[in-house]
């Protein structure tokens, strides 16, 4: 009986340790569970931010594009950049006026039933122009290229 009593002893003194290692294991996942719940929680919150910066911007080029429609006289050529910067103060758009004519497809749409005798061909003239909203709280910027056509203009070939 005694030798049992020792071997009973000896196999309480070597576990004395494993609850102690059991409590920290149970404390290094939660902590693991912890820091990914957090990882995720930001990863969505710099996604709704940047979302928000994003709808600004394009907010600031909607604008952009109803500013353009407004003013735009092609009697008067702009070859610069035009940055207006919006009223909330932290957004703007820049209008990227067109240098040259555009780069694909053709100058001008002809206009069905503007066609008059005498080998006249009426149509629109057509433009692209880029416009770029940015918004600096947010650091983003959504750029849009803006197609229309002005007219009816005569665009026939005939010389006078």
């Amino acid at each position: 009986m005694h030798k049992t009593l020792q071997t009973a002893a000896r196999l309480k003194n070597s576990e004395k340790g494993f609850a102690l290692i059991a409590a920290i294991m149970a404390c290094l996942i939660l902590l693991a569970l912890g820091m990914l719940v957090i990882s995720l929680s930001t990863q969505d919150i710099r996604i709704s931010t940047k979302i928000v910066g994003e709808k600004r911007a394009l907010a600031a080029v909607e604008e952009g594009i109803h500013r353009l429609l407004q003013a735009f006289d092609p009697q008067t050529p702009i070859n610069s950049l035009s940055i207006i910067t919006r009223a909330d103060g932290k957004s703007n758009y820049t209008i990227n006026y067109p240098v040259s004519r555009p780069t694909t497809g053709p100058d001008a749409i002809v206009l069905v039933g503007y066609q008059i005798a005498g080998g006249q061909a009426w149509g629109l003239k057509r433009y692209t122009i880029g416009i770029v909203g940015t918004n600096t709280e947010y650091n983003t910027q959504v750029s849009v290229g803006v197609g229309f056509g002005y007219g009816p203009i005569e665009i026939s070939t005939m010389y006078r």
